[in-house]
């Protein structure tokens, strides 16, 4: 076991080990020799806790962590693990959480080395196993290699800035412990000793208002003006998402008298939205009896749809079809459409051309760019693959989807054909194929597919091949034609996208969303349930924003009017300057109705707490502590209060809270054995006028607050 920071080889001691063999490591080194399975380290049982400490022989800023394997996959292969780092071995912090693929490939994770932006070193490094990949097996570390720099003039800065940062948060806790003490000569002392701030001064003079004078109108004021100068903007981005669906009634516009202008209903259809126009248009679809070729345009702020054609064949377009995709070039204005399904009955050569079309919205023209995209170097006819576009550079990409071949073929029981990543450059009508289906890019069907144009990659997501359902989470950067892996799949936490999910992506939050369809066989419709998900691709973490395992008939009948139905093949289009999803359509399931479709639409928001809505729990706070402090002197005056001023900020749309505040009316009628003595009435004040300012602080940015943590937690019990 050897340790390389930058380019010098380091040794270093084996510190501690917990249950923990020595194989095959003299003089503490073990070399890396993969054809040798008694070169690891090796747990005596699975049970916790489990680690090893490594000590280097200098501090380093440690940059990433290389695992080493044995030649071939392994019951004892570390399947989750944690690392941690520090400067000594008894205070170490969480540098990362993840875990190791169950084959030969050695594998690099990147580190957390940096506090506030600035890289802070270590001299230990703890590794904690917490699973294997064989049920109840022990752990094996074959071969770790850190990499970093150790060199004294790079680590130097960083161990001064560590020490003096150390320092600065051990005065900070201090001026907090003695002032949430009342301390105030020695809150005083220290900070003119040391000249550290505490907190920012807009909360210093919170506590000022709040705490030492009691002042709760001022204190009002001051929260009002830090609402209004966006301080409470970086809360509200860490919230999570709550989920609000509408059902959206279209305006009936129908070209005869009383008939209703809508689209019928269908999965497999395809929807496309224009952010300038606020409009949706939606092509074809499977009814369930047969496919459609009707274009329609719904307009948000009319709430109307327009039946555009009522068969797009008729007027040199498409024909009719379901499992094509569509994209839409929203500056100027042009609609494209590629590949479609067919029975096998339908599979003659003559019907096996992928044909490509577009359709001008200006003009309400249809063009036939191809007849057969394949002969040009694109796509051969495909079916569930995904299309986005890079408006600005003009270039459309086509990545997955299976590869229709003929009925001859099939019968013979060929294995499926999938299409690999494929590049169209509109201007100069030319297709380039970038990968072929291989393991660097495995193709897929009913995966999902999102450019971001401001970083300039494709995010691929799950879908299936074969009898396989795929949970990886990939980026191909268009640029570099770099593929990149986000995840492998393995790990539970996060999104399980399973088979026909919808993504969409905010470019300006830099996040993914998806909606959940039918997770595993498609075969079993009872697996279609209802989740939403959401992605960080800053933080590189999903969230769940709501998750519904109800499949009973009789929910859904009650709750058709409040949420979708679970469905697959349904349609999801997102509004990112508006922050709208639209939802139409799709296949509910229903093995006793095999051909019902859906054509039921949907608006969803993604809710955070406004501005205006913290700003009220601030207000109704604040005065709930006065009113106690009221209540305590003068009961009279105190109901009045609550009855005049509290009242008016409370949420009576929130059960909690309406009930908190109508018991409030009972401490106007506490025993006069509970009344204070005039000093523990003072004590009990700052108390609870501390309890107060805590609560309000929680709303700040954590850059202006106090720590977090308490001075008291930190004291040992042994």
């Amino acid at each position: 076991m050897a340790a390389s920071i930058g380019k010098q080889k380091l040794n270093y001691s084996i510190e501690q080990w917990s249950s923990y063999s020595y194989n095959y490591i003299p003089e503490n080194v073990c070399y890396d020799k993969p054809g040798d399975q008694s070169s690891r380290w090796s747990s005596d049982s699975n049970n916790p806790p489990q680690y090893l400490l490594l000590k280097l022989d200098r501090p380093a800023i440690v940059d990433t962590i290389l695992f080493g394997k044995y030649e071939k996959t392994h019951v004892c292969n570390l399947k989750k693990f944690k690392v941690y780092g520090g400067l000594t071995e008894d205070h170490l912090i969480e540098l990362l959480d993840n875990g190791l693929k169950n084959d030969h490939i050695p594998e690099t994770f990147s580190l957390r080395n940096e506090i506030d932006s600035n890289p802070f070193p270590c001299r230990y490094i703890k590794i904690v196993p917490i699973q294997a990949w064989g049920p109840s097996f022990n752990f094996s570390i074959w071969y770790v290699e850190l990499n970093g720099r150790d060199n004294w003039e790079a680590v130097k800065p960083c161990m001064n800035w560590y020490n003096t940062y150390r320092e600065r948060e051990a005065i900070r806790l201090c001026l907090k412990h003695f002032r949430q003490r009342s301390y105030i000569e020695a809150y005083e002392a220290l900070q003119k000793k040391t000249k550290i701030a505490l907190e920012h001064p807009v909360l210093t003079e919170l506590h000022t208002l709040l705490v030492t004078k009691g002042d709760f109108d001022e204190c009002e004021k001051l929260i009002t003006k830090a609402c209004e100068e966006g301080l409470f903007n970086m809360y509200i981005s860490q919230q999570d998402y709550k989920p609000k669906w509408t059902a959206i009634q279209p305006i009936s516009k129908g070209s005869e008298a009383g008939s209703e202008c809508r689209p019928g209903m269908r999965g497999g259809h395809q929807m496309c939205l224009d952010i300038h126009t606020e409009t949706i248009y939606l092509y074809g679809g499977w009814d369930g009896n047969h496919d459609l070729a009707d274009l329609w345009a719904y307009h948000v702020p009319s709430k109307q749809w327009v039946c555009i054609l009522k068969s797009a064949e008729d007027e040199g377009g498409p024909s009719a079809r379901s499992c094509h995709k569509m994209c839409l070039d929203y500056d100027r204005k042009q609609i494209f459409t590629l590949g479609r399904y067919l029975d096998s009955s339908m599979r003659t050569p003559e019907n096996l051309k992928c044909d490509f079309y577009m359709y001008d919205i200006g003009s309400g023209k249809w063009t036939l760019i191809t007849d057969d995209a394949g002969a040009m170097g694109g796509p051969r006819l495909i079916f569930d693959h995904q299309m986005v576009m890079d408006i600005e550079q003009q270039t459309i990409y086509v990545f997955g989807g299976r590869v229709l071949t003929s009925a001859g073929e099939n019968e013979r029981g060929h294995d499926p054909v999938f299409s690999g990543l494929f590049a169209y450059h509109v201007p100069t009508n030319t297709w380039q194929k970038l990968l072929d289906d291989s393991s660097e890019l495995r193709s897929r069907i009913g995966h999902s597919m999102l450019f971001h144009p401001g970083k300039r990659v494709l995010y691929i997501f799950a879908g299936q091949r074969g009898r396989e359902y795929l949970n990886d989470f990939l980026m191909y950067n268009v640029d570099t034609g770099i593929v990149e892996q986000v995840s492998d799949g393995t790990r539970r936490e996060g999104c399980q996208g399973g088979f026909t999910q919808r993504a969409t992506l905010d470019p300006d939050k830099n996040e993914i969303h998806v909606l959940s369809g039918l997770s595993r066989d498609k075969e079993k419709r009872d697996n279609v349930k209802n989740s939403f998900w959401v992605y960080d691709i800053g933080k590189n973490k999903w969230a769940c924003i709501y998750k519904n395992e109800n499949v009973g008939q009789r929910y859904w009948n009650k709750q058709q009017h409040v949420e979708p139905v679970p469905r697959f093949a349904h349609q999801l289009v997102y509004d990112h300057i508006r922050k709208i999803h639209y939802l139409f359509g799709g296949n509910p399931g229903k093995d006793n109705l095999p051909k019902m479709r859906l054509d039921d639409f949907w608006s969803l928001e993604l809710c955070r707490p406004s501005p205006e809505h913290l700003l009220r729990r601030c207000r109704y706070l604040i005065r709930k502590y006065k009113f106690r402090e009221v209540a305590a002197r003068d009961s009279k005056a105190a109901m009045v209060y609550l009855q005049t001023h509290l009242a008016q900020m409370v949420d009576h749309s929130d059960s909690d809270e309406t009930k908190e505040f109508q018991l409030l009316a009972s401490t106007l009628f506490k025993d006069a054995d509970e009344e204070n003595a005039e000093g523990s009435e003072m004590s009990e004040n700052f108390q609870h006028r501390t309890e107060l300012f805590d609560l309000l602080v929680n709303y700040f940015p954590d850059h202006m607050t106090q720590p977090k943590e308490n001075l008291l937690d930190l004291i040992p019990l042994d």
